[in-house]
């Protein structure tokens, strides 16, 4: 009993961060209506800045801090000087465009940064007094961050006046604009949060898989199955989706299909979802009149 709970806590925590990409990505599609694949590429350029950063020497909270702002930079960037000018070419231009990023990010990783692993620090000390026998002390941070985290843009999307303006934005562009939205703004707002919020993922992640251009390849196809599950445009779904994720990848790899499995199970989650319900367990139908 007491190695099941374990690997429950564990898929817990493996599934917050996959809860963070998720929320990444339905920020993205909220925005556009595509998928971001570069996503995963952009929050590992991330924690390689944060990594950066703690190398010269600057405190761990104000690196992240710093981070953060500039990936929040970094999306807006991409919305406005490549996202933009693509808002009426075909789906295809677009998925192509989304491919080249990742290409272009990973790219610029291993340039800039090498390709050789590296280990990152985590910053919560090892004998803090929240560690537990179930959980390692970075994995329950990692919890408490991604909570955190969760909380401030629900508190954002919900209760401020520029979260219902986003919100107005992603729902109808056109009616937004009637009502005075400044819609391309909402819109690179949104792409700046999936980045700030890829890059918090990237930076709880890399001390537990190391630091290399790869890390997050694996988490994003579990992040992207997390979305579907939940339902791809619902914010609170994908939380919800990258935990079951976490959990059904932890208990199903350790006690039914092995450790060499998991992550095709990620794809049969995908085509599952894909096959029986596209909405997911949280999203809803939306019908559109061509």
């Amino acid at each position: 009993m007491e190695a099941f709970l374990h690997q429950l806590a564990s898929g817990l925590a493996a599934g917050g961060v996959y809860a963070s990409m998720a929320l990444a990505l339905v920020m993205v599609y909220q925005a556009t209506h595509h998928i971001n694949f570069a996503q995963g590429e952009m929050a590992t350029f991330s924690a390689f800045i944060a990594w950066a950063l703690l190398q010269a020497g600057v405190p761990y909270w104000l690196a992240f801090a710093a981070t953060v702002l500039v990936s929040f930079a970094m999306g807006a960037a991409v919305q406005f000087a490549i996202v933009r000018p693509l808002e009426k070419a075909p789906e295809l231009s677009v998925v192509v465009v989304f491919i080249g990023l990742l290409v272009v990010f990973h790219s610029m990783a291993g340039w800039l940064f090498g390709f050789d692993v590296k280990r990152f620090p985590s910053p919560f000390p090892v004998d803090a007094w929240f560690g537990s026998a179930l959980l390692s002390v970075h994995q329950l941070g990692a919890i408490a961050v991604t909570l955190g985290l969760v909380a401030m843009l629900f508190a954002f999307l919900r209760l401020t006046p520029l979260g219902l303006a986003m919100r107005a934005a992603a729902e109808n562009a056109d009616s937004a604009r009637l009502l005075g939205v400044p819609v391309s703004r909402m819109l690179m707002l949104g792409w700046g949060l999936a980045g700030a919020i890829g890059a918090v993922a990237g930076m709880m992640v890399a001390p537990t898989l190391f630091l290399d251009p790869h890390m997050m390849s694996g988490v994003l196809l579990y992040a992207f199955a997390g979305a579907l599950v939940g339902g791809i445009n619902n914010p609170v779904g994908a939380v919800v989706g990258g935990l079951v994720v976490g959990v059904a990848e932890n208990l199903l790899g350790t006690y039914v299909i092995g450790t060499e499995l998991k992550l095709p199970l990620a794809l049969v989650l995908i085509v599952t979802v894909l096959v029986f319900r596209p909405a997911g367990l949280l999203g809803r139908v939306v019908v559109k009149r061509v």
